[in-house]
């Protein structure tokens, strides 16, 4: 039976048919070939120390490992401790995507709460009674958590962004490469949220659902949420699908974000670095932002004493040439795009001296 009729090979792989969809919460898991994680990832569910009801949906994108014989050896185990088990999938000779595996997940489910769990990676027992808690408080919330990354200090900079982001924060940068300020393998949400904002895009492999998704749930008004507690081990390896998304993908995406939800309420704004990273976005900006560009500023005394950028590839004429200054002698609002927690705290130190306010005055973008 199909879960949807236009899916024909989108067909169940186990299960008994229909359930009756009274579950109070789903453990959403797309699977494609997770042999090396599964038992580890499975076995988490099972520990979980949430006491509502609570099911796992498992949908597998054409896996062509064990991962089948994994899942049906675990499936007995989670039901025998009261843990439904909804698998879904199909055979075809190409996986369709995550986006595509996790719609399918949450159609087959029938929690009201959604808990997303990727397959290589663990979730401490208290992950779902924390979030769900914090879920039922932020109705309309995306409730995330911290996390402890493996191998421990394989991206020592982006895990201590993740962690450590004031609350604040979580809103006011989400326009930096690291991608959604709440990480996708965290989500926790409602069902009737999920619905009101999905469902994920389902271009499959070089598409960002995730910040496709996050940035939808931005525009209909959600919340970011972080449990401060680390309640995900999340793993790093060479095939997680995050490494088949191109770097200019993302870049585009956050750039026209960048002009949607924050350029249109200042009328003029500063580039923080003057180098290749702020050119960049100066000249990936659409001509009405580049106009609201004034200044680029930085601390090299090479390019300050230029004096200006000349945008040569500009069809104006005459061609664009933007001052250069140092920062003290810019004007904010700033869009920065200079990295963070490179510099042995230089630049931190530099925008604090500003005594400005983020958000407000300045964002990062890098």
């Amino acid at each position: 039976m199909s879960l949807y009729p236009e899916s024909p090979e989108a067909a169940p792989l186990g299960g008994e048919g229909p359930q009756p969809r009274t579950t109070y919460l789903s453990v959403i898991l797309p699977v494609h070939d997770a042999e090396p994680w599964l038992d580890e990832c499975l076995g988490s569910v099972l520990q979980q120390d949430f006491e509502g009801s609570m099911e796992l949906s498992i949908f597998n994108d054409a896996s062509k490992d064990k991962s089948m014989t994994i899942i049906e050896k675990w499936k007995e185990k989670l039901e025998g401790s009261g843990i439904l088990v909804v698998i879904g999938g199909h055979d075809s000779p190409s996986p369709r995507g995550v986006g595509y595996s996790k719609n399918q997940a949450i159609a087959q489910s029938s929690g009201s709460y959604l808990c997303f769990l990727d397959s290589d990676d663990v979730m401490m027992p208290q992950r779902v009674r924390l979030q769900h808690a914090a879920a039922v408080r932020h109705p309309a919330s995306i409730i995330g958590c911290q996390v402890r990354r493996e191998p421990p200090n394989s991206t020592e900079r982006y895990t201590r962004w993740i962690n450590h982001l004031a609350p604040d924060q979580l809103l006011t940068q989400v326009f930096t490469s690291n991608g959604p300020t709440v990480i996708m393998p965290t989500w926790f949400c409602s069902r009737a949220w999920f619905s009101h904002v999905g469902p994920f895009d389902e271009g499959g492999r070089g598409v960002p659902e995730d910040l496709l998704f996050f940035h939808e749930h931005l525009r209909k008004g959600g919340g970011l949420v972080r449990v401060d507690q680390s309640l995900l081990l999340y793993r790093y390896h060479p095939g997680a699908a995050t490494h088949s998304i191109l770097e200019t993908t993302i870049w585009t995406h956050r750039v026209r974000f960048l002009e949607e939800w924050a350029l249109p309420h200042w009328a003029t704004f500063t580039i923080w670095n003057a180098g290749r990273q702020g050119r960049r976005l100066y000249r990936s900006l659409t001509a009405g932002s580049r106009c609201k560009v004034v200044a680029f500023c930085d601390v090299d005394e090479n390019k300050i004493k230029k004096g200006f950028y000349c945008y040569e590839d500009s069809q104006e004429r005459p061609k664009p040439r933007v001052p250069v200054l140092h920062f003290r002698a810019a004007q904010p609002p700033f869009v920065i795009c200079v990295k963070l927690d490179l510099t042995g705290g230089a630049f931190e130190d530099n925008l604090r001296s500003l005594h400005l306010q983020e958000g407000r005055d300045f964002l990062h973008f890098s």
